[in-house]
């Protein structure tokens, strides 16, 4: 049995808001509601709305999503680098927690505002920076994400090449989401084991649905495994604590 889920990365896409084509791509809806029955099996009692790069700015449908969700449920949102500090605690107030680079997708803020930007929303409204990024990347940006006050990658770096570089900066303090099986190029299980080996408090999980461009969708035996590799002693904390302390439980700012 699995325990209580923070699920830390999903997509609602909700065609009575704005989408736009990414690289010719138009994702298909995928609603609150239709979230809530795809995870009807699983003890999700919160989670992380994630804005995909088919969503850029828009931060109606992200309002939307949280207000249908309800408690426990929190937004990762794009914003131009120059988005008024005014906005950003307007948003922090609607649920918002995070501020997300796409660097993989694009429709986000670009890796020249990252410390910019991420240090505004951290200092403005306690918000953390997530990377969808390929880890192979990560040398590049290395000292530049060093530097940032709290900061999570997606997917598990998404490639094995880069994963030297990701387990030295979940050294220092960076969070990464076991999420996307189905997007990456490299051994789960290995770099799960290896992320735990080096801050069991840095793991958490998330479903990634509707898994958009995904090789195959997520499924109930990707938590099973994660569930499994992480061993009963840790599950509460990867399925539920690491998230929920990050995301709901963060300082809040004056």
């Amino acid at each position: 049995m699995l325990p209580r889920t923070f699920d830390a990365h999903f997509h609602i896409i909700d065609p009575a808001h704005p989408l736009i084509a990414n690289d010719g791509f138009l994702p298909s809806a995928f609603t609150a509601d239709d979230y809530r029955s795809a995870v009807a099996s699983l003890p999700v009692q919160g989670g992380a709305v994630v804005s995909g790069s088919f969503q850029a700015f828009d931060q109606g449908y992200l309002i939307d999503a949280l207000t249908r969700l309800g408690p426990g449920f929190v937004g990762v949102t794009q914003i131009p680098a120059d988005t008024a500090d005014e906005r950003i605690r307007e948003l922090d107030a609607a649920g918002v927690r995070a501020v997300r680079f796409n660097v993989r997708r694009g429709g986000s803020a670009g890796l020249q505002e990252l410390e910019t930007l991420a240090t505004r929303v951290h200092e403005v409204a306690g918000w953390h920076s997530e990377l969808y990024i390929d880890a192979r990347e990560l040398p590049a940006v290395r000292r530049t994400v060093e530097s940032l006050p709290a900061v999570v990658i997606d997917h598990l770096g998404l490639h094995e090449d880069g994963l030297p570089v990701l387990f030295e900066l979940v050294a220092q303090g960076a969070k990464v989401k076991a999420t996307g099986f189905g997007r990456i190029d490299l051994d789960p299980v290995a770099a799960m084991r290896a992320i735990m080996d080096v801050d069991p408090a840095a793991l958490m999980v998330g479903t990634d649905l509707p898994s958009t461009r995904a090789r195959r969708p997520f499924g109930v035996e990707d938590f099973d495994l994660i569930a499994e590799t992480v061993g009963a002693e840790q599950a509460e904390a990867v399925f539920w604590r690491n998230a929920a302390s990050l995301y709901l439980n963060r300082p809040r700012r004056a």
